[in-house]
Order: C-alpha cells, then structure tokens, then sequence
C-alpha cells in the first residue's frame, strides 16, 4: 500500500515535459534505439551526446515525429505523442541545415509559420517584435538568407521556432556548420537565451565539449543504448562506464589496467609499471557493487589529477614517480602532457611555470583521491 501511494504522489508531483519510456525503434531487423526511458522535467535543457551512429539524431526526430518508433511511449507535456503528426505535437525545430525559405526576407521567414497557422497580423508583429529584441536582430529583418552570415542565419532559424512558444525546443546539431570562433559565440548565445527563456529544450552534438557546457541534463548514447543519464558534472564525476569516462572530458579520462587486492579490510589496486609491482591504497572508494579478490579492473583518473606538483593529500593515495614526456602541448593556462606509463601513456595537466622537456624524465605526482574504478570485462562501473 505504501509504495502505490508513493508512485501516486510521484505521479501527482512530477514536472516531466518530456517522458520517453521503453523506446525501441527498428529498421527492418536492426535495432537501432534499445529500450530508451528519459524523464525530464519542463525547463531543462537536455544534450543527447554521443560518437556518429549511436542514434542520438533519430532519437531526436522519434520525439519530433518525424520517424515512427516500433514500440514505447514518448509523452510531451504529459499528453501520449507517440503516433501524433508532428505538426500537432507542439514543438518547434532548429536544423542543422537552418531550411530558411532562400526568397523571403528574415521578417517573412519568422513570421511565414504563423501566416500559414492563420494567426492575425498583430499576433504576429507582436511575436516578431519580442524574438527580434531578444535575438538583436532588429537590422536584418529586411535582408534574405544569402545576405546574412551563418550566425545570422542561426539566429533566424531559432526566431523562427521561438514565435511558435512551444512545449519543446529540439536543435539537431545546429553550429555543426559554423566555424570554432562563431560556434563557441552561437553556444554562449543558446545558453544566455535558455537562461533567458527558462524553456524545455532537446539537443543534439557529437562534440562533448558544447553538451557538458549547455546541458542540465545530459544523455550520454552509444550503440542506440543509454549509458548515462545525469548532470554534466555527476556524469563528468561519476561516470557508470569505460565508454563515458572516455568519452565525456577533454583530454579524456587516463586507464590503467590492474586488478583487486583484499588483505583482511583493506582493498588495493595492483598493477605493473617499468615491471615492477604497484599497490595504490584505494580504501576510501565507494564500490557500488560487489567485488572479488583478483579480480580484473581498469582504474580511471583524469588529467587533472596527474601533475607536477605534489597535492596536499594523504600518501597513501598518491603515487610519485619519474616518467618521460612524450608529448606536451602548452595552452597558456596549462600544459598537457603525455607520458609514457609502462606498455602505454597517460596525459596529466601541468602548471605553466613547470620545466617540462620532451623524453626528459619528470617527477610525476598520481593523485588517487578522486577515481572511477569500473570491471574490466563488463565496462560498467564498480
């Protein structure tokens, strides 16, 4: 009795603009979503991330109707969409493509949904008077799509979903086609709109970089599977796999491949470098699942916590040691350093001011206070 009226309360109390549950969408015999469940609540902004293939863009037009899904539900608003035509689905999308009409000058391309929809003149003027203050474009209402520059167009393309006010705002990979100074500009645009607006948005990138600095939530995808659901900084603190720890930081999270050491209550990591056996104390590690003496791992550390100065921090989990750059690249702020670790590398985050020479040994501080340990043969997270 007690857990009904505990989902009943959850039901009664949720926000979810968008609920997707037990998705699958096949092509003939290939699955290419698997069982996709994703809650989000009205005014979050969520980033489906992941490499080229992993199903992030078809997932996106599963919402937008414009792919019909084999099985599972999507609800936005709380209202079933699963078989709704998109046009009735109360949402508005921004292109990769931005699919301006090339003869019509900004104001008609805004305001062009809104005519056909048979909205009156003055609701339009009003709507088109509020995105022009909010996107500044108030000067280039009178030009075509060929006179403006990619930012410019990207601009009227998100005017034009914003006079629609729909439940959901879904962008598919909309600054793939700018350049890397005009994109990370248009990125901190869509971010001040959001912050803005406060509305729902789905949004879809390969690039790890613009999700961790655009999503409250972000969807981690590979394969047509899930892999994480979360915070940026959770998954970028937590992630649940080999995959999403590799995938989501940059420069990428380090491997080292070992193995478990129980003696009585105490646990260690146990691995090899220049053939010689290393014990890493790994005691205040929260293991999430059980484990085994012997047992295969990889341990994850980001770069961050492989440097030159030695941290303030219990030795017991540190590991000082000389190894030879074979790779540094200074970025003003930091330098990043490959270096060579047994059979493999790693890379650590080096102060400015450090004397670092190329195939020179280096004292290396390993910080282990901050880890992910996951089972070696499954990827997931331990």
């Amino acid at each position: 009795m007690q857990n009904n009226q505990q989902k009943e309360t959850e039901k009664m109390t949720d926000n979810h603009i968008l609920s997707i549950k037990n998705l699958y969408k096949n092509y003939g015999s290939t699955e290419v979503l698997k069982d996709i469940n994703i809650d989000i609540d009205e005014g979050e902004f969520l980033v489906l991330v992941g490499p080229s293939g992993c199903g992030k863009s078809t997932l996106l037009n599963c919402i937008a109707g414009l792919e019909e899904i084999t099985s599972g539900t999507i609800e936005i608003a709380k209202l079933d969409m699963s078989s709704v035509p998109p046009k009735d689905r109360n949402i508005a999308m921004v292109f990769q493509s931005y699919a301006l009409y090339p003869t019509m000058n900004v104001e008609k391309n805004i305001t062009f949904g809104m005519k056909v929809r048979g909205e009156s003149a003055t609701a339009q003027k009003a709507a088109l008077e509020n995105v022009t203050e909010i996107l500044q474009i108030g000067d280039l209402l009178k030009r075509k799509p060929a006179q403006l520059s990619g930012g410019q167009r990207q601009r009227v393309a998100m005017g034009r979903a914003l006079v629609r006010n729909p439940k959901l705002f879904l962008f598919d990979e909309p600054l793939s086609n700018l350049d890397a100074k005009l994109r990370v500009e248009m990125r901190g645009e869509i971010k001040r709109l959001y912050q803005k607006l406060k509305t729902s948005i789905v949004y879809v990138t390969h690039d790890q970089t613009e999700a961790m600095n655009l999503a409250t939530q972000l969807a981690v995808m590979k394969g047509g599977e899930l892999q994480q659901l979360g915070p940026p900084q959770e998954i970028y603190d937590k992630p649940n796999s080999i995959f999403v720890a590799g995938f989501i930081g940059s420069p990428a999270m380090n491997f080292i491949e070992g193995e478990l050491q129980i003696d009585g209550k105490a646990k260690f990591f146990k691995t090899q470098l220049n053939n010689e056996e290393i014990l890493i104390s790994i005691d205040h590690y929260q293991f999430e699942s059980a484990v085994s003496h012997g047992q295969k791992l990889t341990l994850g550390i980001r770069p961050e916590y492989i440097t030159g100065i030695k941290p303030d921090v219990d030795d017991k989990m540190l590991l000082s040691v000389e190894l030879i750059p074979t790779l540094i690249e200074t970025n003003g702020f930091d330098k990043h350093v490959d270096l060579k670790f047994g059979d493999g590398e790693i890379g650590g985050r080096f102060m400015p001011q450090e004397q670092i020479s190329f195939n020179e040994a280096h004292l290396t501080h390993l910080n282990f206070s901050k880890i992910s340990i996951f089972d070696r043969l499954s990827g997931w997270r331990v």
